[in-house]
């Protein structure tokens, strides 16, 4: 196999679809979580540049930003609008869900929460709205019932284009075949954290991967030893040629290989402030050449 290739400019619509007919090349974008982050001015972020164009800055080096701040607050359309102008083509956001729709005790009874999100201007980000992220409390634990109404609910289309849902899943419990039946069967994808806590597994539910890698270190120019970017990227070129890495934990044995299918890996938390560096070197790797 040789070794990369970089992301192609698809809108969120086109992006899925290629997923469905196999028609399309996938694709690894590479990331990390929000941009407003003080450490970063003056080491990623040049000296003296404006706050107000951090956004366009990472962006332009990158392919993929988590929003956090979804998960704590409702963003009004013309904040979403904003991003979406300041933000070059083929650029996404992935997005956090409100904590309101998961953080509570029975789940078949957020739908006013999910629609209220899906339909309070998230669709502005138009081709730029990546996956949605829905993340549960490391104490949530796995019902079936409830999970399974929960799953149900989440819309096939977020303002007309085809939604991208994640399931971030944390408790124990998840670590389950039922659990995997279920995503499997609703066609969502499941986070692989990696990370030592939570303890999280990489078995493949969804057509695209969703990887948060949180172990950068800052005793590393770059977050990580070189040899374990190209670890690293070897990892997202397997998981875009549709087979699995050997290196990941999973419930089940690997399922053997399958389509191609698009990647979406980013640095985030770990020793935060090295994660554009860690970013921004692993693109450089994935960068110029494509999978066979």
């Amino acid at each position: 196999m040789t070794t990369l290739f970089p992301p192609t400019a698809l809108q969120s619509s086109t992006f899925v679809a290629a997923l469905e007919d196999g028609a399309h090349d996938p694709v690894i974008r590479i990331g990390i979580g929000g941009w407003l982050y003080a450490p970063w001015r003056g080491t990623f972020y040049p000296d003296g540049l404006a706050q107000s164009r951090e956004l366009s800055y990472a962006s332009a080096r990158l392919d993929i930003i988590e929003i956090n701040s979804t998960y704590y607050r409702a963003q009004t359309p013309s904040t979403f609008a904003k991003w979406r102008e300041e933000t070059p083509d083929g650029f996404m956001f992935s997005v956090k869900a409100p904590m309101f729709a998961t953080n509570r005790k029975v789940l078949a009874d957020a739908g006013p929460v999910v629609e209220k999100f899906v339909s309070g201007g998230v669709a502005e980000l138009g081709p730029k709205l990546g996956p949605v992220v829905w993340e549960f409390a490391p104490t949530k634990p796995f019902d079936a019932d409830d999970f399974g109404a929960f799953v149900a609910m989440l819309p096939e289309k977020i303002g007309g284009m085809r939604a991208m849902h994640v399931l971030d899943v944390r408790h124990p419990s998840f670590r389950s075949v039922e659990y995997l039946k279920l995503a499997r069967n609703a066609g969502i994808t499941t986070v692989f954290t990696d990370a030592d806590d939570p303890a999280s597994f990489a078995d493949i539910t969804g057509s695209f991967i969703y990887a948060r890698v949180k172990r950068a270190s800052a005793k590393f120019v770059h977050g990580f030893k070189a040899q374990e970017l190209d670890r690293l990227a070897a990892r997202a070129m397997i998981w875009a040629s549709g087979g699995e890495p050997d290196d990941v934990p999973r419930v089940e044995p690997s399922r053997g290989p399958g389509n191609p299918r698009p990647v979406f890996m980013l640095m985030i938390s770990g020793d935060k402030q090295k994660a554009p560096a860690a970013a921004t070197a692993l693109r450089r790797r994935l960068s110029g050449k494509r999978p066979s």
